[in-house]
């Protein structure tokens, strides 16, 4: 089964959609399988993290912005902003697909553990994510 959920997000941050995924599994009655997250942009990411303890979130966002700032002079792919050539590198350095087994009719994700859509630009946006299992 194949479905494509859109992400609404805020802002840069981390948006989890766990549940979103669980319910489309569910509804499929796989009792074993492979779910894949696919993310279908270049300026966002995915990501597999702690969903109990926001500021794990935090420190990760706080780490990124770091190492990847926006004003680096060096950049030369500016045109659609500040913030636009550091997303795309903190999605080259993520994930833009995940993949979950699925047991006993569930995602076998651990007791803290959520899905994420990484968002790295600052504004706004509706983000596409293809959710496929087997």
């Amino acid at each position: 089964m194949i479905k494509e959920l859109v992400i609404s997000t805020r802002g840069t941050g981390l948006h989890e959609f766990t549940d979103r995924v669980q319910q489309f599994v569910a509804r499929g009655e796989l009792q074993e399988g492979l779910c894949t997250v696919f993310v279908r942009h270049t300026s966002c990411s995915l990501l597999i993290q702690e969903n109990a303890d926001p500021s794990a979130r935090k420190d990760l966002e706080r780490w990124l912005e770091r190492h990847v700032p926006e004003d680096d002079p060096l950049y030369t792919h500016t045109s659609e902003g500040p913030d636009d050539m550091p997303a795309h590198i903190k999605a080259a350095l993520t994930q833009t697909s995940l993949s979950i087994p699925i047991m006993e009719g569930r995602l076998a994700l651990g007791t803290w553990q959520g899905i994420y859509l990484w968002e790295h630009r600052s504004r706004a946006h509706e983000r596409r994510v293809v959710v496929h299992f087997a």
